[in-house]
């Protein structure tokens, strides 16, 4: 029988708020066997780059990373809220180890070309347009037998949302993107379980309502939902990455509430 490993994934809003940061990490102790966390800090991100006078620029909610941002993200993610969450899993008992993606060559990625991208201008109106973002990079290979030779020695890693192109290039990557791309790899090892906890109960068919979880997802109730407009925005890319981990043999993805990190809440997606 395969040693059990969870990796979970938490958003910048969870990780920014002490007192739900906290509580999480608490959570996070309690999960069975090997585990990991990949976190965000988009919110700190911009936060941080404002201060230091620089302008943040989004598309669909997407980071347009220029050689000044990605300097702030670099000291932000791989830094600031990578060291915080490691020292306070060593406060409580884990033996936590930050890393980026550029650490031990773990996840090797392809700096995203200019992509063609519908948006919606001053006045309303759709149009498309070609998008550069910049120093953004989407993951062509994960280190997997390096992760698992940490977890393996007891250590529970830590990853930041950074990435490199093997060329001396760091590059943003996109967390839930990290956290799905790292499970698939390590599935290969491990009966794996990948969690993307965030502030909500679920995917909910009602945003306005915690009530409204859709319990399970498969890839034709996604293909329907989309369609009619149910899920839409940001929670696509999720679930596209969701699928995409179980399609890779990952035996179980959740979708929750960050108070609710134990694999049996939230929208289950298989």
């Amino acid at each position: 029988m395969r040693e059990k490993l969870t990796i979970v994934k938490v958003g910048g809003a969870i990780v920014e708020d002490e007192e739900r940061l906290k509580q999480l990490l608490k959570d996070f102790t309690l999960i069975d066997g090997a585990k990991m966390l990949v976190h965000g800090g988009g919110r700190r991100a911009t936060k941080i780059a404002s201060a230091l006078g620089i302008e943040s620029h989004m598309v669909n909610g997407r980071r347009i990373t220029d050689e000044d941002m990605l300097e702030v993200v670099t000291m932000v993610y791989g830094g600031l809220v990578n060291k915080h969450i490691v020292a306070r899993l060593q406060s409580i008992g884990v033996n936590a180890l930050g890393l980026t993606g550029v650490d031990m060559n773990c996840i090797l990625s392809r700096k995203r070309p200019p992509v063609s991208m519908r948006i919606t201008d001053e006045q309303g109106e759709p149009h498309d347009t070609m998008v550069d973002f910049g120093y953004v990079g989407d993951p062509v290979e994960v280190n997997g037998e390096m992760l698992a030779t940490l977890i393996n020695g007891g250590v529970t890693p830590i990853m930041a949302p950074l990435t490199h192109d093997g060329n001396g290039n760091m590059l943003n990557t996109n967390a839930d993107t990290i956290a799905s791309e790292v499970a698939k790899a390590m599935a290969t090892r491990y009966d794996t379980t990948l969690i993307y906890c965030f502030e909500k109960t679920g995917v909910l068919t009602n945003p306005d309502d915690d009530n409204s979880v859709i319990p399970t997802i498969t890839r034709s109730d996604f293909d329907l939902l989309v369609a009619d407009g149910t899920i839409s925005g940001g929670m696509i890319p999720k679930i596209e990455n969701a699928l995409r981990a179980i399609d890779a043999g990952v035996k179980q993805v959740n979708i929750t509430l960050a108070t609710a990190i134990d694999g049996m809440h939230g929208t289950l997606i298989k």
